[in-house]
């Protein structure tokens, strides 16, 4: 636009940024449209990277665009999130520590102004993305010369953002430094000023800064090589000295600008000046562009002094004839700048007053390359650190970093954001973050074809080693054992997940004492991830996992006054029934939680009157592959959860194509999860059946609900029919009173086929008979299947340890189908 319209719009910049503020911007749609850019700029043949290559500035090399790419990856926009915030979704309050109401978030400052460097053409995009990885709104000043690069590329960010949130938070504009009222305009209704330059460039900018405004400065800096002796006569180390000497030209402020020597002696310094002279003149000369003129006087007049200082026996001069290069030795210890273009300083300073010399220089000091042995190494780290250098490196490394290092000794994200809390009382105990009461996270794209268990193992194959670093083998309780591979940043991020979950669903980390009772077998997954989630609530914790003496089992739990089970249904019930006596004379189990499988109505009221329970309630739904997937509230009963949105977005299809089904009826749950590290799990149909809970929950909290209603499964073609295993528990339980397990055999004796119902055997009299007609008069469908003469309907009744169950898990087997045919979902 042009300059009366920019300037119209200025004067109204707090308005602007007050409506962009209003929405949060959700960071994972931000990180998205940050890696698509730098597919593209990585990607020399992209339509995106030839247009930017054209808005380079004269005589820059098409690499930076890679470069930029590589900074604006997922991988390194989370790694710098999890680093400088502590996790990718940083905004969110959420509880520090689980044993206190207390919430914490990092809020953005609010605006925030970038006043750009003119020679590092990526800083100014790079700044503006992490102001808006901070949440802020960010007007960028560019130098009146520069060409439009920064505006180019955030104009291709913005366009990958189907939202319109990063256009909202971004305005650039390009003027001279001299148009003060529009830097005026910029600066006074900023919370942080951002401002990147030398002294001159700061103080420009700070009168405009009005009182409270953060100033955050990017200004120039100056770094130093400090050798012990061990290194002096180290060609490697010398060598690569003069390869950071050489880089770069010396024009980054990483750059080392004066070798410091560990002695007094200037002896050892001159021939050390004398012998580095010669590897730096081994070096091919510079191919970028020679020294501008006011850069080459610069140079001359600092040599010609240090030559005419030689007669007063302070310095000596080595220079290359074609002035590519000089050495300069100076007998004072004094920091001094250098140049630039491969013009190096040699000066003695013995350890013992490094931080004397070096201290009074701490608000310039940047980069040191010490080099020495190992003892040497870490006593003259701490010695520059403790005179004011942010950075210490090994020789050859001065100029160059490593991914989430910090910047001038701070986390940008963190000059650009505020630290704030809310402190709650009691009725907040099962909240475990504040925004889920006032909006639902947005959810992940839903995007690609349908994935079930099959698909996701053959892409294991295609996750490279280093985003596999946590392997978790499921235990094959609905399907052949699998593997489920994980980062360590993104388990941890499903581990802290669940706990918020699980405080929701009344868990209690100040009082509760909880037994970790999961198989630590073949299914090891879950109990290392439910110890994972205690860890993180700080809960007490007593690891003693399912196994097959009951008696030792609860006499540990009497002995360590467990008044809380974690565990797998089958085998709570039947270390509660096994052990009942001495369990029920302790009377201390008041509470459950449960996963992996689900107790009927039936049950739970039998652990309410029999054993005294006071809460069963899920621990978390979830799989192997996908990790939590929902958690219960307080307020939910029977299979009903909230999804863990902020993981996870939620599809309900129909049973026979790729489409949703009507709002409150039940069809396959297929979850789309937001990216990991190194794999796209895409629309997983993970083999449930639910529907969505409408309405909002008593709970308050905003989540999507869903009830589970069993499995794909469950659901049976049964002589022309479709039966539902769950129709079978819920007669057995509200009209028989069944409180054990139930199973379903299916065979075929070439007749016709046989439907087989075993009920878990109960004291009393037989009730084969009874729960035969219970069946046929409340299951319309089975009655039509058995009068039609083509099912042959069985009920039995068989002890506990008679049902069939998978090996790896010990969970019952709802369905056993022995006819060898596929079970299909219904037309």
């Amino acid at each position: 636009m042009g300059d009366e319209e920019a300037g119209r719009r200025l004067a109204h910049l707090a308005d602007t940024a007050l409506a962009a503020l209003a929405t949060p911007i959700d960071t994972a749609v931000l990180l998205s449209a940050c890696d698509a850019l730098a597919t593209a700029l990585r990607d020399p043949a992209h339509p995106t990277r030839l247009r930017l290559a054209a808005q380079l500035p004269a005589g820059e090399d098409e690499g930076v665009l890679a470069e930029l790419g590589l900074a604006l990856t997922r991988a390194e926009l989370t790694r710098k999130l999890r680093r400088e915030l502590g996790g990718t979704a940083p905004q969110r309050l959420t509880r520090p520590d689980a044993k206190e109401t207390v919430y914490e978030a990092w809020a953005p400052v609010g605006l925030v102004a970038h006043i750009a460097p003119g020679n590092a053409p990526t800083v100014a995009p790079l700044s503006v993305v992490e102001g808006l990885l901070a949440g802020n709104v960010n007007v960028l000043k560019t130098s009146s010369g520069d060409p439009l690069l920064a505006q180019h590329v955030l104009a291709e960010l913005a366009a990958l953002d189907p939202t319109g949130a990063i256009a909202e938070r971004v305005i650039v504009l390009r003027f001279p430094s001299s148009w003060q009222e529009w830097l005026r305009m910029m600066c006074a209704p900023a919370d942080a000023v951002a401002v990147w330059g030398g002294e001159a460039a700061v103080a420009g900018v700070a009168e405009h800064v009005p009182p409270g405004c953060r100033l955050v400065e990017w200004g120039h800096k100056i770094s130093f090589a400090y050798l012990a002796r061990a290194a002096w006569h180290d060609d490697q180390a010398l060598a690569a000295l003069a390869a950071d000497v050489c880089a770069h030209e010396q024009q980054a402020c990483s750059s080392p600008q004066v070798v410091y020597l560990d002695t007094e002696d200037e002896e050892e310094l001159l021939a050390f000046a004398e012998r580095f002279a010669g590897v730096l003149a081994a070096v091919p000369a510079p191919a970028a562009e020679a020294p501008d003129m006011a850069e080459e006087a610069e140079v001359t007049t600092t040599e010609l002094i240090a030559r005419l200082e030689e007669h007063l026996g302070l310095t000596r001069v080595h220079a290359a004839t074609d002035g590519s290069w000089r050495v300069i030795a100076d007998t004072r210890p004094a920091l001094t700048a250098s140049p630039l273009h491969r013009s190096i300083w040699v000066k003695p300073l013995p350890r013992k007053r490094a931080l004397a010399v070096l201290r009074p220089m701490r608000r310039y000091l940047q980069t040191a390359g010490v080099a020495g042995g190992r003892t040497d190494v870490a006593e003259l780290s701490q010695l520059v650190l403790a005179a004011g250098a942010t950075r210490v490196t090994p020789l050859g490394a001065m100029p160059s970093g490593y991914s989430g290092e910090p910047h001038d000794g701070v986390y940008a994200l963190q000059r650009y954001s505020r630290r704030v809390a809310v402190q709650a009382d009691e009725r907040f105990a099962t909240v475990a973050c504040l925004d889920d009461l006032v909006r639902p996270v947005p959810p992940p794209a839903q995007r690609g074809p349908l994935r079930d268990k099959a698909a996701v193992q053959e892409q294991n194959d295609q996750v490279s080693r280093a985003d596999a670093e946590l392997y978790f083998r499921s235990g094959g309780s609905t399907g052949t054992p699998a593997l489920s591979l994980f980062t360590y940043e993104d388990y941890d991020a499903q581990m802290h997940a669940a706990a918020r979950g699980l405080l929701a669903a009344g868990y209690d980390p100040r009082r509760d004492r909880t037994a970790n009772l999961f198989y630590c077998g073949g299914m090891y997954g879950g109990f290392i991830s439910f110890f994972s989630i205690l860890e993180r609530l700080g809960g007490v914790q007593i690891p003693l996992a399912a196994g097959p003496d009951h008696r030792a089992t609860a006499q540990a739990l009497v002995e360590c006054a467990v008044d809380t089970l974690f565990g797998m249904p089958s085998y709570l019930w039947q270390l509660l029934h096994d052990q009942s006596d001495l369990l029920r004379s302790y009377g201390g189990i008041r509470r459950i939680f449960y996963g992996g499988e689900h107790f009927t109505a039936e049950q739970r009221r039998v652990l309410v009157e029999d054993f005294g329970i006071e809460t069963v309630r899920s621990l978390t739904y979830g799989s192997t592959d996908l990790g939590p997937l929902g958690y219960q509230c307080t307020e939910s009963t029977g299979g009903v959860h909230h999804l863990h949105a902020d993981l996870h977005a939620l599809e309900i299809l129909a049973f026979d194509e790729d489409r949703p089904v009507p709002h409150g009826e039940t069809g396959r749950l297929v979850f789309a999860t937001r990216a990991r590290r190194g794999q796209d799990l895409g629309r997983y149909v993970i083999g449930d059946l639910g529907r969505a809970v409408p309405g909002p929950c008593p709970c308050g909290n905003r989540a999507p609900r869903f009830e589970l209603l069993g499995r794909l499964g469950d659901v049976m073609r049964v002589a022309t029919h479709f039966l539902n295993y769950r129709r079978f528990v819920t007669l057995a339980e509200e009209l028989l009173g069944h409180r054990g397990e139930t199973q379903i055999v299916l065979a075929h004796d070439g007749l016709r086929e046989r439907l087989t119902v075993r009920l878990e055997r109960a004291g009393g009299e037989p009730r084969a008979v009874r729960a035969r007609e219970v069946f046929l008069a409340g299951y319309p469908e089975l009655r039509a299947a058995v009068a039609e003469e083509l099912l042959e309907l069985e009920v039995t009744e068989m002890d506990r340890a008679a049902l069939e169950r998978t090996p790896g898990t010990g969970k019952l087997r709802s369905v056993v189908d022995t006819r060898q045919q596929p079970i299909t979902a219904p037309d």
